[in-house]
């Protein structure tokens, strides 16, 4: 039978300012290969590789998010759900803030429909990834990669690509330890101030002249943020002297990766590599093993291969 392979971008949301409606694509994917089955066979079944921690987290049942994602497009289509294998190759680790479940919802999703004879177009697709997920930010790059804003009008959603320079590189440091953006979401107050609302307005304003001319006096002011960072950096050890350093080692700045404990420098090249070994080393000092990873923006998004 054939086999669909869905290819997936991690991704980085927010980005400082842009809280639930920016985020990027990023050089570290999951694959995910479906193969459907016998109408004899179980109905569902489930077998991953790649990082063997990770892979050992994930659920083999159906309440896997892939699966979920995958049954979800046949529900909304009116069609049975076919019996079906997964393979997953998994390199994007997990409550991290690097948008696993994004690559899960997007994979099953595209997966499924691709399958079911592709009756959804790409918009109708990330629709149904928007609600499965329940915010943009990530799901909305995993599926058209690049830097994308996404923007709530009269119950439709305006998608705004963003021009990424290739010398801005995005350093990402892995800590060891999870991070549930339940957990991350909890901590933030349900009302602001007016002085915030207009401090995050200015540096997303100036964010993407900032990413698209590699204009480092816009990106080291523009990378502030009041309304999550503040309050989820109390969920991350070493948060602060951990900023301090990857900017001391060069970096344009530091925001946490979507709802943490990932941290995001933004770097030049020449000062990529130092900037994570920087980040990397001074984590250690907090007694947390971290790895860091100098990437890019993909640009690309979600690719469909027939094995």
């Amino acid at each position: 039978m054939t086999t669909i392979q869905v290819k997936v971008p991690a991704t980085t949301a927010n980005i400082g300012a842009g809280f639930d409606c920016l985020g990027a694509a990023l050089t570290l994917h999951n694959e995910f290969r479906f193969t459907p089955t016998e109408a004899d066979a179980p109905f569902f079944s489930l077998d991953v590789v790649g990082e063997a921690v990770e892979a050992k987290k994930l659920d083999a049942d159906p309440d896997n998010l892939l699966y979920v994602a995958f049954a979800y497009l046949y529900e909304k289509i009116g069609q049975p759900v076919p019996n079906i294998h997964i393979d997953i190759d998994l390199k994007v680790p997990l409550s991290r803030g690097l948008g696993s479940s994004a690559t899960a919802i997007v994979g099953g999703i595209v997966g499924a429909n691709i399958l079911a004879g592709s009756p959804l177009s790409q918009d109708k697709v990330m629709q149904l990834a928007i609600e499965l997920e329940g915010h943009p930010d990530n799901v909305v790059p995993a599926l058209l990669g690049g830097c994308q804003l996404s923007v709530n009008h009269q119950q439709s959603w305006v998608i705004c690509p963003w021009a990424w320079h290739e010398a801005v590189i995005p350093v990402v440091t892995i800590p060891d330890f999870e991070l549930s953006t339940e957990e991350s979401r909890l901590v933030l107050p349900q009302q602001y101030a007016r002085a915030q609302a207009i401090f995050n307005a200015s540096r997303l304003g100036l964010l993407p002249h900032g990413l698209a001319q590699n204009n480092a006096e816009y990106l080291k002011a523009s990378l502030d943020d009041q309304i999550h960072q503040p309050y989820r950096k109390n969920l991350i050890v070493g948060y602060d002297q951990v900023q301090m350093a990857a900017v001391e080692a060069g970096a344009f700045g530091m925001v946490i990766s979507g709802a943490g404990p990932t941290l995001l420098a933004l770097a030049s090249p020449e000062n990529a590599e130092n900037v994570a070994a920087t980040m990397q080393d001074t984590w250690s000092k907090f007694k947390v093993n971290a790895q860091a990873k100098v990437l890019a923006i993909a640009p690309e998004g979600t690719t469909v291969t027939t094995l």
